[in-house]
C-alpha cells in the first residue's frame, strides 16, 4: 500500500492496455502479454485512484479500439488519448471526442506512426478546441524540438519529465529547454516515468528527482501524475511498484494542497472529468 492517501478524484494520468486480440502495428516491436481493464482495476484500487487516462500504446499504431473499448468499461471514469493520421476528418475527431479521448499522442520514438511534420499540423486543426497534444520523444533532442513546442497554438502535454535517456543535471541544455517550455501557460507536463531516465535506482530515483523538484517548484497548476502501468519495457530487475511511484510525490511535492492539484484538480479540468 501507498503511504500517500489519494485525494478524493485522484486521477493515472498515464497507463497502457494491452490485449492480443487487437493488431498490432506493421512498426510495433514491444509485444506485451495481456494487461486487462481488470489487472489494473486491482491496481488502482490498492492506489486508492478514482480515474484514468487510457494512452494509447505505440504497439498498436492508428488502431485505437483496444485503448477506447477499455474506456468503455471504466466508463465516465475513464478518458483515452489516442493517435490518429493527420488525414483524418473533422467527423471522426468527434466521434473520438464522444468515445472519451481527449488527446491526440505523438510518440516520436522507436515504432512511430506519426512524423514531428503532423505535430504543428494538428496542432492548428485542434486550436481553441479542448483536444490536446501528447508529444513523447528523446528529451536529449528537446533542444531541437523546443522552437515547434513553444508555437504550437493549443494545449500540449510533455510526458514522463521530458523522457531523458539517462539522468541530467539542471544545467543541461536539454533541462533547461523543458523547464522553458513547461512555464508556457497551454503547457502541461507529467511527473511520470522516472525509471524510464534513471534505468533502475528505485524507489526513490535520486538522479530523477532534480528535475521533477525542478518543475514543481515552477509551479504546480500545469502538472499531472501518471504510473506508466503496466511497464512493459522494464525487466525483473527494473520493475517498479506502482505505490512507491505514487509514494514519490511526497518527496517531490511536500505541499499537500499541491499534490490535490496535480492528482485530482489538474487532470480534471485538462480531461473534462465531470464533478
Amino acid at each position: 500500500m501507498p503511504r500517500l492517501q489519494a485525494p478524493p478524484g485522484a486521477c493515472d494520468t498515464h497507463m497502457h492496455i494491452y490485449n492480443k486480440a487487437y493488431p498490432a502495428s506493421s512498426k510495433a516491436w514491444l509485444f506485451p502479454p495481456d494487461f486487462s481493464v481488470d489487472d489494473y482495476r486491482k491496481m488502482q484500487a490498492r492506489l486508492g485512484l478514482q480515474r484514468t487516462v487510457i494512452v494509447q500504446p505505440v504497439t498498436y499504431g492508428f488502431d485505437n479500439r483496444c485503448t477506447l473499448d477499455s474506456a468503455a468499461l471504466f466508463g465516465d471514469n475513464a478518458r483515452a488519448v489516442v493517435t490518429v493520421p493527420a488525414s483524418i476528418t473533422d467527423s471522426e475527431l468527434e466521434r473520438l471526442w464522444l468515445l472519451g479521448a481527449r488527446g491526440l499522442r505523438y510518440h516520436q520514438m522507436r515504432g512511430s506512426v506519426t512524423e514531428w511534420s503532423d505535430v504543428p499540423v494538428m496542432a492548428e486543426r485542434i486550436r481553441g478546441t479542448a483536444w490536446h497534444l501528447q508529444v513523447q520523444f528523446d528529451g536529449l533532442e528537446f533542444p531541437d524540438h523546443e522552437d515547434l513546442i513553444a508555437r504550437l497554438p493549443c494545449t500540449v502535454v510533455i510526458d514522463h519529465m521530458g523522457r531523458y535517456a539517462r539522468p541530467l543535471p539542471l544545467e543541461n541544455p536539454a533541462v533547461q529547454s523543458l523547464l522553458r517550455i513547461a512555464a508556457r501557460e497551454n503547457v502541461y507536463v507529467k511527473l511520470s516515468g522516472a525509471y524510464h531516465i534513471a534505468h533502475g535506482g528505485g524507489p526513490d530515483y535520486r538522479e530523477v528527482a532534480p528535475i521533477a523538484q525542478a518543475l514543481v517548484e515552477r509551479g504546480t497548476e500545469r502538472l499531472l501524475w501518471g504510473s506508466d502501468w503496466p511497464h512493459p519495457t522494464e525487466t525483473t530487475e527494473t520493475m517498479p511498484d506502482d505505490a512507491d511511484l505514487l509514494d514519490l510525490l511526497l518527496t517531490w511535492v511536500p505541499d499537500s494542497a499541491a499534490r490535490q492539484a496535480i492528482l485530482s484538480d489538474n487532470p480534471a479540468r485538462l480531461y473534462r472529468f465531470g464533478p
